[in-house]
């Protein structure tokens, strides 16, 4: 996820998401991780007559994916220079979104789910001794558009939190509202992507945008009990939402580990982004690192500034309690450090592996596309998803990479695409 703003794509992020990272450093709006909205619907204002498409209210173009922006065949798996470490890791990953990946529609418009099934029945018995064969085996790749990727990272940050309100812990995290829904047809414009927005409705019926981070920061939820927990440093929090989960940490050392419920429906904005508009970022005097750090070290030296700069940033990510080994991504399984990818599913099937060869050496190999970000949107854009941990915060905090991206999938899709094998 990353700062500088909603790059070319979240893990959501997220939801999912909801999303950290950057261009000279981090946070794109990954997210982090990151499911699609949702959340129980209120009960329903009376319904008005719907607004006709017409010649003042074209209907939205279709949205463009990877088999509309065009795929050709890449190099064969077996030439990709894999180490048998990252392959293992990829190769767990894989297996864990083989569930879905046989279920769900891909946005991309690259594969069907039965095309998956005989990798999926593969992996689920293949054993340790030759990761790297079972993607050579049963994979083929091919280039988005270009090929030419961007990515940045991600990660679980660990902050002080309690599940009570205690002296200390004053910031609430909130669950997702009930009064937080989309559109019907008729009551606002679709998004480009052919989706109802998302907002509330007011005493009156109409639909309107909800309540943005100045507002809920001001209390615009309170009284509401939607707390499910307090941290105690506004900062940390703003950084964990940008992330889109992270652990808690109470004063007895209990962890809670919160997720991804949705998000306000509101644009992201990148505030590193902000502040090189503003002339913050740079080496002079008075400027700041367009890392995570140094956007963070700006905060805290200029409070009054620093909170009015975090309210540009009008997203609010919402949570809920997670039990498990490890935050969830938007395919609702576990993201794992080194192994998971946020992308945009328009351009790369959810669960699909993904090679990211860049100028950033610890970010080159094999990952698997798990997740989606808010500022994760476009061909070949992704969010490298790195743990928990100081060394996960420092490699996800100054991530930015640029270099070429293949997509792997299923053995026949080259052809049943018309694309030609893939050996070039």
């Amino acid at each position: 996820m990353q700062l500088w703003g909603k790059a070319p794509a979240i893990a959501e992020r997220s939801a999912r998401a909801v999303l950290m990272t950057a261009m000279v450093a981090v946070l794109a709006a990954c997210g982090g991780i990151v499911p699609t909205t949702g959340g129980p619907s209120p009960t329903r204002p009376p319904v008005r007559p719907p607004v006709r498409p017409g010649p003042s209210t074209p209907l939205p173009p279709p949205p463009q994916n990877a088999l509309v922006l065009g795929v050709r065949a890449g190099p064969a798996v077996s030439s990709l220079p894999m180490t048998a470490a990252k392959a293992a890791g990829a190769l767990a990953s894989f297996r864990e979104s083989c569930a879905r990946l046989t279920s769900r529609t891909d946005g991309s418009g690259l594969t069907r789910p039965a095309d998956w099934r005989a990798a999926c029945a593969a992996a689920a018995g293949w054993g340790t001794a030759s990761p790297i064969g079972f993607f050579a085996s049963y994979f083929e790749t091919v280039r988005v558009g270009d090929g030419s990727a961007y990515a940045t990272g991600y990660y679980e940050p660990e902050i002080a939190g309690s599940r009570t309100p205690q002296p200390g812990y004053s910031v609430p995290v909130y669950a997702f509202p009930p009064d937080l829904v989309r559109a019907r047809p008729g009551d606002a414009q679709p998004l480009k992507d052919g989706r109802m927005p998302l907002g509330r409705y007011g005493p009156d019926g109409r639909f309107t945008s909800y309540f943005d981070r100045a507002q809920i920061t001001n209390g615009a939820l309170g009284g509401q009990g939607l707390e499910i927990a307090w941290a105690a440093d506004p900062v940390e929090f703003f950084f964990l939402q940008v992330q889109g989960s992270g652990r808690l940490v109470a004063p007895d050392g209990t962890v809670t580990r919160i997720g991804y419920a949705g998000q306000n429906g509101l644009a992201y904005t990148g505030i590193g982004g902000v502040m090189r508009d503003r002339g913050l970022v740079g080496s002079g005097p008075g400027q700041y690192s367009g890392s995570m750090q140094g956007i963070m070290k700006y905060i805290r030296e200029h409070p009054v500034e620093g909170h009015a700069l975090m309210n540009q940033n009008r997203s609010w990510v919402f949570f809920k309690v997670l039990n498990g080994d490890g935050p969830l991504g938007a395919l609702n399984v576990p993201v794992r450090g080194g192994a998971s990818v946020a992308a945009d599913p328009r351009f790369v099937p959810l669960g699909a592996p993904v090679w990211l060869d860049l100028d950033r050496r610890e970010a080159n190999g094999i990952w698997v596309a798990q997740d989606t970000g808010g500022a994760i949107k476009g061909a070949n854009r992704f969010d490298t998803f790195w743990g928990a941990g100081t060394r996960a915060r420092t490699v996800a905090g100054g991530m930015s990479g640029r270099g070429s991206a293949l997509v792997l999938v299923p053995k026949g899709t080259l052809a049943r695409l018309g694309a030609g094998p893939g050996t070039r």
